[in-house]
């Protein structure tokens, strides 16, 4: 029987359109939500928005609009981007549906009728961005210590939660599960705020002041506040979903912004135990994303990151990828378009785009495109990394990391890579087809396993690796496919463009740094022409493998080569015909001038040029010392 697994979001407050924040915590939801489907589990993932309150009904007045319309265009925003992303939630519950004001009702009457809401008289400084009171000693150079706005002193009636009557079973609760806070120092910083005196909560707004929210059910003048109100949202998914099948509570895990966290592991839990309810099982906190100036993204600051920006330049797998590998839970971690293009070339271009590459095009070129059937060897090493990889994979992602089960499969990928580069099937196919046969199915079936292994992360792009190595595109949900196996036997495999194609530095980057120009003189010792740091690092030098090599015709000299850039192929005519034969350079690792114009040779286009030196009448190819994959930068 399958097991449930219910995991849930913040829901966005819908102020304003998604930013990468957002971004972040849905993707993460939606990998891990993948994760678990493909363990077995009965998974219900939950997102939506926060639609109440007064910075929307602000907002909405800014530019005209009523509050709901305007609730009803910016919730659409986050269903568009989250089309995009591939995100595969369960439910997206909005907090102005009748369903959620109807949950909110009952439990605000059934705490009510225990007592613990009554109603008086307060003064305190009020934050309208945080939307919450705080006192004296809360606020940083009188503004609000949270955002850093300021505050203004209110004197009004309102209800309020006995929020402090609660305080000593939250703090034992904490204390007796270590893991209900992730990563362990968030929940430290929890219990230090615990072991402060804890005051009750204002959970109203005088209509007077503020309308648009959830009529308090036994005092028509009152609004409920936003964070009681949407707090409840996920225990509303459980109970009242929109297709009528009831969800478990608790929540096997909630995931929010470390910004957040007071709010949902002190405010939610106390809620939840009044009204009789469990908290979540885990509440995982993670980091900010980062400007390149290591400053916190703001729309204030203006560098804020908005999510279909990175996707239009380099697609929606690429983006998850990218952020699920470069934070570590719990940790910030810094966005830039550099780090970007550096992670997408090394994982994904150089490693997973040139091992599909090169299998498909050896097993095109010498197996008609068929992988052939073969026996395994019993105590075959990749096959025993395999099984390994998976199961650390497995209790990774268990223990929500993320970036650790990533690297796992990547560094399994380098060892299939590895494993090719050693027995050079490119070469053995000539004298001995079946070993050369065997090597390549044995390639394939390692891909076909990392490729299941990273399939949460970029749900878009590995079916269409599977449709690659002939299988179905969209297999069957089932930990079983991560087994070493015979799927690939017989099956035809396809070769095309890169998968995975390299991201060179974005334009708008390069524009007004050309380099200057070279001194007028020349190096007083050896009399040649100086160059600038500048010029010289403007020639791109890459490693390459030679993936095929043919005499042109009509000449004694010229090799035609195609070369594997790490998941781009390229053709380069040299004239080298006389030194190398064509089995000697298929397999071969050299070092390419990879942004040199193309030109035109004997009719035939030259995409680079290769690095040679001449010793008298011999000349050696120019590589690297040791096994070093294609498309890697020479520095």
């Amino acid at each position: 029987m399958s097991k449930p697994f219910y995991i849930t979001t913040p829901l966005y407050y819908v102020n304003d359109e998604p930013h990468i924040g957002h971004a972040y915590t849905t993707v993460l939801a939606d990998v891990i939500a993948r994760y678990h489907r493909l363990f077995g589990d009965d998974v219900h993932f939950l997102t939506g928005t926060d639609e109440h309150g007064q910075k929307v009904a602000t907002a909405a007045e800014k530019i005209g609009r009523d509050p709901q319309s305007h609730c009803d265009i910016t919730a659409q925003s986050f269903v568009g981007v989250w089309e995009k992303l591939g995100i595969s939630y369960d439910d997206f519950i909005r907090t102005t549906q009748p369903r959620h004001i109807e949950v909110v009702k009952q439990i605000l009457r059934r705490i009510y009728d225990a007592g613990d809401i009554y109603q008086e008289e307060y003064e305190g400084w009020y934050s309208v961005y945080e939307e919450r009171f705080f006192t004296e000693k809360d606020l940083v150079d009188r503004k609000d210590p949270i955002s850093g706005r300021p505050v203004e002193l209110i004197r009004e009636t309102n209800y309020f939660f006995r929020m402090s009557k609660y305080q000593e079973w939250l703090l034992k609760h904490y204390e007796e599960h270590p893991d209900a806070i992730i990563p362990p120092f968030r929940r430290n910083e929890v219990l230090g705020f615990l072991r402060e005196p804890l005051g009750d909560l204002c959970i109203s707004r005088p209509k007077s002041r503020l309308s648009w929210g959830i009529e308090i059910p036994w005092d028509p003048e009152y609004v409920t506040y936003v964070w009681f109100d949407a707090l409840l949202n996920y225990y509303t998914a459980t109970v009242s979903p929109p297709d009528g099948v009831q969800v478990g509570w608790p929540a096997q895990y909630h995931l929010i912004g470390k910004d957040i966290l007071t709010t949902h592991a002190v405010y939610w839990p106390t809620m939840l135990r009044a009204a009789g309810l469990d908290p979540p099982e885990h509440m995982l906190a993670h980091g900010w994303w980062l400007a390149k100036d290591a400053a916190k993204m703001s729309k204030t600051s203006g560098n804020v990151v908005k999510p279909l920006d990175v996707v239009d330049l380099y697609g929606p797998d690429a983006f998850r990828y990218f952020l699920m590998r470069d934070m570590v839970i719990g940790q910030d971690a810094n966005f830039s378009e550099e780090n970007v293009i550096k992670r997408l070339n090394s994982d994904l271009a150089n490693d997973l785009g040139n091992l599909l590459n090169r299998v498909t095009k050896l097993l095109t070129q010498h197996f008609d495109g068929i992988v052939p059937e073969t026996t395994w060897e019993p105590e075959d090493s990749l096959i025993e990394f395999a099984a390994a990889t998976a199961m650390k994979v497995r209790r990774l992602i268990e223990e929500v990391q993320i970036h650790a089960a990533i690297e796992e499969t990547l560094q399994f990928v380098r060892a299939i890579n590895r494993d090719i580069a050693a027995a050079e099937p490119w070469k053995t196919v000539q004298s001995d087809r079946d070993r050369a046969g065997r090597d390549l199915t044995r390639a394939a079936e390692g891909l076909r396993i990392a490729a299941v292994l990273l399939a949460p992360v970029m749900p878009n792009t590995i079916p269409e690796l599977f449709a690659r190595l002939g299988v179905n595109p969209v297999p069957d949900r089932d930990w079983d496919d991560t087994r070493w196996g015979d799927r690939l036997f017989g099956r035809r495999v396809t070769h095309g463009p890169a998968l995975f194609p390299r991201h060179r530095k974005p334009k708008s980057e390069q524009v007004g740094k050309q380099a200057k120009p070279a001194p007028a003189t020349t190096g007083s010792e050896t009399g040649r022409d100086v160059l600038t740091i500048d010029e010289f690092q403007r020639v791109d030098l890459r490693t390459a493998t030679v993936v095929s090599a043919e005499p042109v015709e009509g000449t004694d000299k010229l090799l035609r080569l195609e070369v594997d850039l790490g998941g781009e192929t390229r053709q380069l005519v040299a004239g080298i015909r006389q030194h190398y034969s064509q089995d000697e350079l298929t397999g071969r690792t050299i070092i390419v001038v990879a942004n040199l114009q193309p030109a035109k040779i004997r009719g035939l286009k030259s995409e680079g040029m290769l690095l040679a030196v001449r010793d008298g009448k011999e000349l050696h190819l120019l590589g690297p010392d040791g096994d070093v994959s294609p498309g890697m930068r020479i520095s």
